[in-house]
């Protein structure tokens, strides 16, 4: 991100930890979905574990933005956190702080893993901790795109990524993320994010002409389809092949 560079990541919502040991081989990073999947902290724990020892930071999506469920998910190690539905600046500053130890935040002290069990407790610890963590803003109402600016010039937030459905939703046109009026939001706030030199992060599918016009348009952030979407898709192209292969084999016979 520091280097202006695009970052691609996936969520992950699979129990199984193996999961994202795999996929730390592609990706920057991964995020689990505490908002929409029954994760325990137990096992995203575990995923971040899996984590260790690769390039690939683990993101945090917590089920809303409280200092009280943003604390327990930083001290089991996540990079960084995503905060649904963030709406105004002082809520965007409410992460922020959530994520900042004293002075700059409200973060109560008690890592166990981000100070690798007390080895790495030095004087430090907390201005190193301050500054390595990412919180990103939620973009995903019709609320937030009028008050964009404010957000974005929030001290210390690390990006804002756009939440297209709930956005559509919002807008009055569920479930249609390409509509001509959620398309302008969205570009409205990728250009607003651009402007203020704040990383802009989205969910994208996997069409190689989204990916690129996403990239174009000045997305850092890039979030491609889920575990199990990727998953089907995989499956869904082996059989695919099998399937027009015996159609050709049939046809060939009957000729």
């Amino acid at each position: 991100m520091r280097n202006g560079k695009t970052c691609v990541g996936a969520a992950v919502t699979f129990g199984d930890a193996t999961a994202t040991e795999a996929l730390c081989n592609y990706l920057d990073f991964i995020w689990l979905d505490m908002e929409h999947v029954p994760y325990s902290l137990e096992t995203v724990q575990a995923h971040i574990m899996a984590t260790k020892g690769s390039s690939t930071a683990p993101i945090v999506r917590v089920a809303w933005n409280d200092p009280n469920i943003i604390k327990p998910v930083l001290d089991i190690g996540a990079a960084g956190v995503i905060a649904p539905m963030v709406c105004t600046a002082e809520e965007a500053a409410r992460l922020v702080s959530a994520c900042r130890y004293p002075p700059e935040g409200i973060r109560g002290f008690g890592p166990r893993r981000p100070a690798n069990y007390g080895l790495s407790m030095t004087p430090d610890f907390c201005q190193e901790a301050n500054a390595s963590i990412f919180p990103i803003a939620q973009i995903e109402h019709a609320t937030a795109v009028r008050n964009v600016d404010g957000i974005l010039a929030t001290n210390g937030l690390a990006a804002v990524m756009i939440g297209p459905f709930d956005l559509s939703g919002s807008l009055g046109y569920p479930a249609q993320p390409n509509h001509p009026k959620v398309r302008e939001a969205i570009e409205h706030v990728i250009e607003r994010a651009n402007r203020a030199n704040v990383v802009v992060g989205m969910g994208v599918t996997d069409d190689p002409d989204s990916l690129r016009e996403w990239i174009n348009k000045g997305v850092k952030l890039l979030f491609i389809p889920p575990d199990y979407m990727l998953l089907l898709k995989a499956a869904r192209e082996y059989v695919e092949v099998i399937r027009e292969q015996e159609k050709l084999r049939a046809q060939g016979k009957k000729a």
